[in-house]
C-alpha cells in the first residue's frame, strides 16, 4: 500500500502544478498538461494498487514527464516549476525500475 500513495501523491503534484501554473501565468498548456498527466499518473497508481504487474502507465507518465522537464530544467535552470517536476518524476520513474529489478518472480523461487 505505501508504493501507491507515493504514486497518488506524485499525481497530485503534477495536477497542481498544472493548476497553479495557469492560475500564475495565464498557461492553458501547463494546465492542459498538469491534467493529462497528473490523471495519467493518478490511473497508474490505481492501476498499481489493484495489481503490482499494472505499472506501465505510471512509469510512462513518470518517464516522459521526467524526461520533458528535465530538458527544460537544464535550458533555464530554474528550480521551479521544471527542476521540481523533474526531480519528482526521475525519484518517481527510478523507484518503479528499482522495485521491478528486485521484485522476486514465481519462476525464481521455484525449488528444483
Amino acid at each position: 500500500m505505501g508504493f501507491e500513495l507515493l504514486g497518488y501523491g506524485y499525481a497530485v503534484l503534477v495536477t497542481s502544478g498544472g493548476v497553479i501554473g495557469y492560475i500564475k501565468a495565464g498557461s492553458i498548456a501547463s494546465l492542459f498538461a498538469g491534467l493529462l498527466f497528473g490523471v495519467s499518473a493518478w490511473i497508474g497508481a490505481y492501476r498499481l494498487s489493484q495489481n503490482s504487474e499494472k505499472f506501465w502507465v505510471l512509469l510512462g507518465a513518470s518517464g516522459t514527464l521526467g524526461a520533458v522537464m528535465g530538458v527544460r530544467f537544464l535550458n533555464s535552470w530554474k528550480f521551479m516549476p521544471a527542476g521540481l517536476i523533474a526531480g519528482a518524476s526521475v525519484l518517481m520513474f527510478l523507484k518503479i525500475c528499482v522495485d521491478l529489478l528486485f521484485r522476486s518472480h514465481p519462476s525464481r523461487n521455484k525449488s528444483p
